[in-house]
């Protein structure tokens, strides 16, 4: 199956033997065109059995395109907790804008991809498509990439390989994660915790908890599942994940938390313990969202650069659907540790010592 382009105004022209004019007047319902009533049913039939269908863009009837890319994300609890999607939404948009682009958001229903893939692209309702954080059973997406449907990709899907049709933009996730860990380990920590920011049947899950563990092996610490919990996006899974760790002896000296939002509920549990941050229990995030440096104490976290992911991946979708082969098919950004109060980096010496281990 190959991926049909839209039904062009000047494609009616020619089956109604009239001028792409006449087309754009009838389509448009444009007034004083002084057009008759034969010619309007002529058109409007030659639309009909073209399998025309009508877009309030008037552009889009001469070029076949409808000007709007699409952002589909695999589930809808971001949207309602996480602090990183609306700046990558920003980015998105901003950039689209500026193309001349719309975004239009959608979610996919686990276990109804077939139905919301094909909705927006067989509807002809996107011109090309962004796809943040797939199911790992994602059958469609692979299917969409191989009919050459202009796709970019946060991540590469575990069920997916790398072909000439794969586009990516991305951090290192793994790599973030083990510097993020190391950072901890070389404050003198050993016993540290990590709680994920998403269930453990998410592929996006992985490459964190494995950066995580990949730090502790090198430092020779030995990997404990005790320290590990999963949470579900919002600061209330952190809250709660960190209220399970703490009821545990020997209690954990330091956590890296999957994102920023999982960060912030960690600390509020860890304050309701009566514990102190940093001196009792260090805290590393990942994401750097804007309320960061504002925690208290300020939150030490690895910048994922959401503006920029945005951006990046707008250009390179634009190249796609333009039919041109972008300069790089997988784009890796910087993503930097920075350093704030919260892992106790900043503490003087003997403070940081006085941690129970």
């Amino acid at each position: 199956m190959t991926y049909n382009r839209r039904v062009t105004s000047l494609e009616v022209a020619k089956y109604a033997g009239v001028s792409r004019t006449t087309v754009s007047f009838v389509l448009n319902n444009v007034e004083g065109s002084n057009i008759s009533l034969e010619t309007r049913a002529k058109v409007q039939n030659a639309a009909k059995e073209l399998g025309y269908i009508p877009n309030e863009a008037a552009r889009s009837l001469v070029s076949g395109h409808t000007r709007t890319v699409g952002l589909m994300i695999s589930h809808a609890e971001p949207l309602l907790v996480d602090a990183y999607i609306p700046q990558l939404l920003y980015s998105l948009t901003a950039a689209s804008h500026q193309n001349g682009y719309q975004v239009m958001l959608e979610t996919i229903h686990q276990g109804k991809q077939n139905t919301d893939y094909l909705r927006l692209v067989e509807g002809h309702r996107i011109d090309g498509l962004i796809v943040l954080n797939t199911w790992s059973h994602d059958t469609e997406l692979p299917k969409l990439i191989e009919r050459k449907f202009p796709v970019v990709m946060y991540g590469l899907p575990q069920n997916m390989t790398m072909t000439d049709q794969t586009f990516l933009v991305e951090i290192d996730g793994c790599d973030a994660a083990t510097r993020a860990t190391k950072h901890l380990i070389d404050l003198g920590h050993s016993r540290i915790a990590h709680i994920s920011f998403v269930p453990e049947k998410h592929d996006i899950v992985q490459p964190r908890r494995q950066g995580y563990i990949a730090a502790l092996e090198a430092a020779g610490i030995a990997f404990d599942p005790k320290l590990v919990k999963f949470g579900n996006y919002s600061a209330q899974s952190g809250f709660d994940a960190m209220k399970s760790l703490l009821e545990h002896q020997p209690r954990p000296t330091a956590l890296f938390a999957g994102n920023d939002t999982i960060a912030l509920g960690a600390m509020a549990a860890i304050r309701e313990h009566g514990l102190r941050i940093p001196e009792d229990i260090a805290v590393v995030g990942f994401d750097d969202i804007p309320t960061a440096p504002f925690m208290s104490p300020a939150l030490t976290t690895i910048q994922a650069p959401a503006i920029l992911q945005g951006k990046t991946a707008i250009d390179m979708l634009l190249q796609r659907m333009q039919g041109k082969v972008p300069a790089q098919q997988r784009v890796i950004l910087e993503a930097p540790l920075v350093v704030r109060d919260s892992c106790g980096a900043n503490l003087k010496p003997k403070a940081r010592g006085s941690k129970k281990r």
